[in-house]
């Protein structure tokens, strides 16, 4: 139905491929290239918006996030790098990474805290659609 549902059907039943938008939004969170949860932390505390992504990692009530804000903390030309990785335009994977990155983050942290160690990103995405 939604995007996250459209993300977790594609990574679940999709065989042996998984959405490239779903593939950039684990390289962003896993750390692999994208530096992982951490990283993303403290570029969105280094952007004036520490308090947005702290609501998400606490158990308390999430803070929205605007696309115009995910540029602004990601830059413009690692987002229009991450559209191209997912082949979508910059302003969509802008607006995905606005609507899925509070409630991955959330999810990663159940107990408020960054976790130790590796996360399954795509197991978070299929938790959150309740598969």
């Amino acid at each position: 139905m939604g995007l996250l549902d459209s993300l977790v059907s594609d990574v679940i039943g999709g065989g042996s491929g998984t959405s490239p938008v779903a593939s950039v939004i684990g390289s962003l969170l896993g750390g692999s290239q994208g530096g992982g949860l951490a990283t993303l932390v403290e570029q969105f505390t280094q952007a004036g918006f520490g308090q947005h992504i702290q609501s998400w990692i606490s158990s308390g009530q999430n803070l929205p996030i605007s696309a115009q804000q995910i540029s602004q903390v990601l830059g413009s030309d690692r987002v229009a790098q991450l559209a191209q990785s997912a082949g979508i335009d910059p302003a969509q994977m802008s607006g995905h990474l606005a609507q899925l990155l509070p409630q991955l983050v959330d999810h990663l942290t159940p107990n408020g805290q960054l976790p130790q160690g590796g996360m399954d990103i795509m197991g978070a995405l299929a938790k959150l659609a309740g598969r």
